[in-house]
């Protein structure tokens, strides 16, 4: 269970997009955020509108199969140092829907900062798979609790807000730790993924349906997960 904080009368984490009466897996989006910030997000947002495109891709290739899909609200902006507290919203979240669904199998897709809060709360039990698209990983971030999970890390090559090379260093120690792990590197993508955007939004649906097993995973993640090689795509 995630650890308790005296932060007051909390909000749920869990914000439900497109709930279902029996569900069999969850799909739950996490937006990217500040390395420090303590005041909540604003109503508008936007790296939570960065992730609405992406978000309609993941409903339209997983409509008509039982699986839930759901976004993280986050306290406070920013990840906020030792406390962590995007990944701690994450644990909450998805305690929240454990709570609700059951144990059902969680794909978690984050972008930046929300890419480092999957990766972290990871380490719960409902998690099968991470889904990363530009994600910041320090050089010391742990990966030790990713084994028999699946990750994949998008990353564009002209990304200068976060290190692509830390997602090919974190994806080595993941494989170290027995996760089956790979990276992707999106040819002339930026952090915002607003370069090449069709092919951020295609992939990521893709990998996310492939990871369900609602149809055969994009080519090149397939390669990437076997050979552990970096790809280009």
């Amino acid at each position: 269970m995630s650890e308790r904080r005296d932060d007051g009368v909390q909000q749920p984490a869990l914000i439900l997009t497109r709930p279902c009466k029996a569900p069999k897996a969850a799909v739950l989006l996490l937006h990217g955020g500040r390395a420090d910030g303590l005041r909540p997000p604003p109503s508008w947002n936007l790296p939570e509108a960065r992730m609405r495109p992406i978000a309609s891709r993941i409903a339209a290739a997983t409509a008509g199969h039982s699986v839930l899909l759901g976004r993280i609200r986050y306290r406070y902006r920013g990840w906020n140092g030792a406390r962590a507290d995007a990944a701690y919203d994450a644990r909450r979240a998805l305690d929240e829907l454990a709570a609700a669904a059951g144990g059902i199998p969680v794909v978690l897709v984050g972008h930046s900062m929300g890419g480092r809060a999957a990766l972290s709360a990871a380490s719960h039990p409902s998690v099968r798979a991470v889904v990363g698209l530009a994600p910041w990983c320090p050089p010391d971030e742990a990966a030790g609790h990713l084994g028999g999970r699946t990750v994949v890390l998008l990353h564009g090559d002209r990304d200068r807000t976060t290190d692509p090379g830390g997602s090919a260093a974190f994806v080595r120690r993941a494989r170290e730790s027995g996760a089956r792990a790979c990276a992707l590197t999106v040819t002339g993508g930026d952090h915002a993924m607003l370069r090449r955007p069709g092919l951020w939004h295609t992939l990521t649906a893709g990998t996310v349906a492939g990871l369900l097993e609602l149809g055969p995973l994009p080519g090149a993640v397939d390669r990437a997960l076997d050979s552990g090689a970096a790809q280009a795509v």
